[in-house]
């Protein structure tokens, strides 16, 4: 089975896996999913949902998600996006469990269709202020 169409998965494959990695996601959305069924949100939202139970099963977990309102620094017409999200996987080899499963394949459709550009950025951690597992509040 392989993964969406633009994963690189050789490179995240020749990196060392030693722990924690995060995944920043930047969305751009189409304006009609490709498929005709809503907006590329809404394509992107059964996707998200889609996808919560497979990113739980591989040990992921979203730690934050938002909208973009603009560019604060840098060229404005550089990489519009339109929503953030930060996903902390146990390592890259969960990541890419998730990513390359056939039930991800089952969902990934509709990412496709709602998005017109979807870039994950891989970034594993050297400073957090955060508490690693802060358990219940």
């Amino acid at each position: 089975m392989t993964g969406p169409k633009a994963l690189n998965e050789e490179l995240v494959r020749s990196l060392p896996d030693k722990g924690p990695v995060v995944m920043v996601n930047l969305v751009r959305f189409r304006e009609r999913s490709l498929d005709g069924n809503g907006s590329g949100w809404d394509a992107y939202s059964r996707y998200s949902k889609g996808d919560m139970p497979l990113l739980k099963k591989v040990g992921g977990t979203v730690i934050w998600a938002g909208r973009v309102e603009g560019v604060s620094m840098g060229d404005p017409r550089d990489g519009r996006f339109d929503w953030v999200v930060l996903v902390h996987y146990p390592s890259r080899a969960a990541f890419l469990e998730m990513t390359t499963s056939p039930q991800y394949a089952a969902i990934n459709a509709d990412r496709e269709n709602g998005v017109e550009n979807h870039v994950i950025l891989m970034a594993n951690q050297t400073y957090a202020k955060l508490a690693a597992n802060p358990g219940p509040a």
